[in-house]
This record gives structure tokens, C-alpha cells and sequence, in this order.
């Protein structure tokens, strides 16, 4: 029998290669169902490749514009749309490849369901932590890291015992910024930033890789995933992005996962999981790769990881206003509304503005991410007003 897989997000760089590896799979595979936030022309296109009948836009405008254009099949809008696709898929995994906190409703209704969950959205975690991995806990659903630098973690980890973790190591590439002063980055643009050195990905996620935010929310991710605390969690710069992550072990030994940086290789093995397939990807030659080069991370100049990791300590609501502050910060900066620091400032504000609480139910998330968007929408405004 074909597994039945469900996309959200397949508009976006992952869900585009996700829809690639299954049409490529030696393993059967069927698609019940593909989402987007509002691309409604090319969710219909892949809708028709691939055969798929349902389809969700997050959108309701471009939801409504689809259900217009396309009448082989049904259209759902709305957050609710996005659930609805998941409980009413009858899926056995669900890839949420959904970019921002909007991914958290979607990864709840998969774990509630009881079903299995390669995410690529590290949201869900940052925003939800100990409620996502209770519920997951709680229905017995497996959670599949996607991201590069978490299926390698996954994959080191899988086969050690509990108990001989002593670290993890999370690698950045640096950004296109690395080496750069405060001063140097401060009349930088969204095209500069949008310039990565090693990996192709989208607006949102390739800023957070300039401002090292994206290394920040990985941190706590990992600590959630993994279970293993904050302060045995590091991150190390590493411009050849060749090794993803490295586990340090309790007697002294350090395994290593390496690989040329394609998101085909964490995609296939999210999909696949627990088998591995073949996949067409230049295969690592270390000699003709030479030198690889290590370094600690700027935490002064690129501040973002270092108010992520300060988040992280305080723990309750503040990862979700933390989330919520860079989104709204991020957006306004490729609008060309906030300049380049203006973005940690943004965030570190709205922290200091919006103290960690305890968090009760999956309410408490959604009011502190309503409170920080706020709050940071009117930093942006300020800010805006006093540059002119």
C-alpha cells in the first residue's frame, strides 16, 4: 500500500524539492493534499501535476480565488482550512513545510491526530516547545526533524543510548555578513542580505541566516527535539557548510555529520524515515574539499542569537515574542521599512516590553504572539518615524 503523505507549505523551497524526492521515490507514495499561505496559481499547478484533489491556502483572499480557478477539486482557506486538510486527510505523515509561526496550528492538529510529522518548521517548536512534544509524546506521533542541521542531529543521535549525550553542535554557515563590524552592517539592504553563500532558500528564513536569528531558534529547537539543555547546546560558524552537526559523546569521542549543503538529503530522509533511498546528489570528497574552518559566532555584532539564547534561558512565552517580534521585524525590513539592526532592536525591545510568563494551554502562546506582534508593529512605526 502507498503511504499517504500530506504537504503544507509546497509552494516554498522545501515543498517544491518535498514534491520532487516523491516523484522520484523508488517507495509508493500517494499525496492527499498540498497547502500554501497564498500562491494560489502554482498550488493549483501542482495540484493538476500531481494529481491531488484538496488543497489549502492560508489566505482567504487567495483562497477564494482559487476555489474560482479551479473547480476539479476542493479548495479550503483560512487556519482552519489548514487543520481541516490535516484531521479530514486520513495522511500517515504530514510534511509541515510552512514558513512562521502560522506553521504552530497546522503541527498541533498532525500530533493530535496521532499522526507522524516531518517538520521543516522550526516555529512550531520555538513557539510551542513542552505542549508540541507533550501532545507528541502523549499520542505516541513521531516528530522528524527536516531541517538540515536536526536531521543530522537526529540521525548522530538514533543510535546512542540515553544518558551519553554530553553536547550538541549546531553549524552556521555565518550568512553573507560574517566578518562584517556593526558599523559596516548598517546601511545594508534586503538584496545584501537576501545573498547567501551556500544555501537557496526563502526571504524569511535567508534574513534570519543573515541576523543569525535562524541559528537561535534552532538552539531552542534543538533543546526540545532532543531534550538535552541549553547550556550543552552550541553553535559553531562554519563557512564551508559541509559538516551539518556534531554530537560529543560521554567518553570523549565526537561524531560528525557531513555532507554537501542540499536540503534533498534531510527531505528524502524526513520522508523516508526509518528506511533511506537514493539520492542524486554529489557524493562528499574531503580531499578535493580541502580546509575546514571553525569559528565562534559574533554575538555582539549579530545580536539576534544572542537575545534568542536569552529568550531560551527565560524560557515560557518568551521564545513565542521572541518569534513573533522577528517576524514582524523581518517583514518590515524586506519592505525596505527598518533598517538591517533595526531588526534586533525590534525584538529586544519587545522582550523587555512583554516579560516571560508561564504558559497554561496553547491560549497562552496564541495571546502572547498577539501581544508581541503589537507591540512590535509599533517599535517598526517609531523607528520608521525617527530615520525621516
Amino acid at each position: 500500500m502507498p503511504r499517504r503523505l500530506l504537504i503544507l507549505g509546497s509552494t516554498g523551497s522545501v515543498g517544491t524539492q518535498a514534491l520532487e524526492t516523491v516523484a522520484h521515490s523508488p517507495e509508493q507514495i500517494e499525496l492527499v493534499g498540498l497547502s500554501a499561505e497564498s500562491s494560489w496559481e502554482a498550488l493549483i499547478a501542482q495540484a493538476q501535476r500531481h494529481g491531488v484533489r484538496r488543497i489549502a491556502l492560508a489566505d482567504p483572499i487567495a483562497g477564494a480565488r482559487a476555489a474560482e480557478a479551479w473547480t476539479d477539486g476542493e479548495v479550503l482557506s483560512g487556519p482552519e482550512g489548514l487543520v481541516r486538510l490535516v484531521v479530514e486527510s486520513g495522511a500517515e505523515l504530514v510534511l509541515n513545510a510552512l514558513v512562521g509561526s502560522a506553521g504552530l496550528g497546522p503541527t498541533v492538529a498532525t500530533l493530535g491526530e496521532g499522526i507522524d510529522l516531518a517538520l521543516a518548521n522550526k516555529e512550531s517548536l520555538v513557539v510551542g516547545g513542552e505542549l508540541v512534544t507533550a501532545l507528541a509524546e502523549a499520542t505516541g506521533a513521531a516528530i522528524i526533524p527536516v531541517d538540515s542541521e536536526h536531521s543530522a542531529l537526529h540521525q548522530l543521535i538514533a543510535g546512542e543510548r540515553p544518558g551519553t549525550i554530553e553536547r550538541l553542535v549546531i553549524t552556521a554557515s555565518g550568512g553573507p555578513f560574517r566578518g562584517r563590524t556593526r558599523e559596516e552592517l548598517a546601511n545594508v539592504t534586503a538584496a545584501d542580505a537576501l545573498q547567501h553563500p551556500t544555501w537557496s532558500m526563502g526571504g524569511k528564513i535567508t534574513i534570519d541566516s543573515a541576523t543569525l536569528m535562524n541559528k537561535g531558534l534552532e538552539v531552542i529547537e534543538a533543546h526540545h527535539l532532543f531534550g538535552v539543555p541549553y547550556d550543552r547546546i552550541d553553535v559553531v560558524v562554519h563557512p564551508q557548510s559541509l559538516v551539518h552537526a556534531v554530537v560529543d559523546l560521554c567518553d570523549g569521542a565526537s561524531l560528525a555529520h557531513l555532507g554537501h549543503p542540499d536540503m534533498r538529503v534531510p527531505i528524502s530522509y524526513g520522508l523516508h524515515y526509518p528506511e533511506r533511498v537514493d539520492v542524486p546528489v554529489p557524493r562528499l570528497d574531503l580531499a578535493q574539499a580541502g580546509s575546514l574552518t571553525f569559528e565562534p559566532p559574533d554575538m555582539e555584532t549579530f545580536a539576534c542569537l544572542r537575545l534568542a539564547r536569552d529568550a531560551a534561558a527565560a524560557g515560557g512565552t518568551a521564545p513565542c515574542v521572541l518569534n513573533a517580534a522577528n517576524e514582524v521585524a523581518v517583514h518590515a525590513f524586506l519592505a525596505g521599512r527598518l533598517p538591517f539592526l533595526g531588526i534586533a532592536e525590534v525584538i529586544e525591545q519587545t522582550l523587555e516590553r512583554l516579560p516571560a510568563k508561564r504558559i497554561h494551554a496553547f491560549e497562552s502562546l496564541y495571546a502572547a504572539d498577539r501581544d508581541a506582534r503589537a507591540i512590535a508593529g509599533e517599535l517598526v512605526e517609531s523607528l520608521a518615524a525617527a530615520a525621516g
